[in-house]
């Protein structure tokens, strides 16, 4: 068992001094540009990226570790995160904090959406319990939360997706043991990467990506560009094989990733190819 964590980072008292804490944190892209970048996989999200970014694409901006989606059948996500720590095996922080579900619910309302929770647990990898089911995802729905990123596990799959909340997570568990929100609107580490409150994810299947916010406005070009880069060279070429000897295969793929390559370098300039 974990010792309780100190330092906790909470919103509390009135709607007007949570606002005060909230209201800086500026959004980058309209609800429009958030529903383009929903239409596509987290992959094309993360091709355009890496045209766009300034920043090391192996410098934290992906999971490191493996997570699973449990509804997959929902298609990508796309919010901005809300973040909080638990830990369900220490039975204290809901006595420390007999407020803490009040402020944390607080907390959420008040953050603009789209939103995304982002949730550590500091029992991993023992997974004693979980906050997430079929009543959190409800309640974060109705607060603008459109699913949830949860280093630990998840209860009520089928009660969660019948809300509309997508939850990425590590397993599922029965339990919710003593689940009670430690400290909240706080870096939170989850497979291998830290979180930032107030950051853009994409996620789906596949994993998820956290968006500098230098590189929100020219994401969802970006992406929809190199997806059709793709489909006019690579794909194109190898799709097109039918009656042509394996040479006549390996030059056409060689002529489209010349292609490929040139195209990018044209509109992106010294972008990475």
């Amino acid at each position: 068992m974990h010792a309780p964590h100190t330092g906790q980072n909470r919103v509390r008292g009135n709607r007007a001094s949570i606002l005060q804490v909230l209201l800086p944190m500026s959004r980058e892209l309209s609800h429009a540009e958030l529903l383009g970048l929903k239409r596509w996989n987290t992959p094309t999200i993360y091709n355009g990226w890496e045209q766009i970014t300034k920043k090391e694409r192996t410098g934290g901006f992906v999971n490191r570790e493996e997570v699973s989606d449990f509804m997959p059948q929902m298609g990508p996500m796309v919010g901005y995160a809300v973040t909080a720590v638990f830990e369900p095996s220490n039975p204290s922080h809901s006595k420390n904090n007999p407020e803490a579900w009040a402020e944390y619910r607080e907390y959420l309302a008040n953050v603009p959406g789209p939103k995304v929770v982002v949730t550590q647990d500091l029992d991993h990898p023992d997974c004693t319990g979980t906050y997430w089911g079929e009543v959190n995802a409800n309640v974060c729905r109705s607060l603008g939360c459109v699913g949830c990123i949860q280093d630990g596990a998840i209860r009520d799959v089928d009660e969660m997706t019948n809300a509309g909340f997508k939850a990425l997570a590590r397993r599922l568990c029965v339990g919710h043991a003593y689940s009670c929100p430690v400290r909240w609107n706080c870096e939170v580490d989850v497979f291998g990467i830290t979180v930032k409150p107030g950051q853009l994810i994409h996620a789906d299947k596949h994993g998820f990506i956290v968006i500098p916010k230098e590189d929100q406005s020219q994401l969802l070009e970006a992406a929809r560009f190199m997806d059709q880069n793709e489909c006019d060279t690579w794909i194109s070429a190898a799709r097109d094989a039918a009656g042509k000897t394996t040479e006549e295969v390996l030059e056409s793929i060689r002529d489209a990733e010349r292609t490929f390559r040139k195209n990018a370098k044209v509109r992106f300039g010294e972008g990475d190819e």
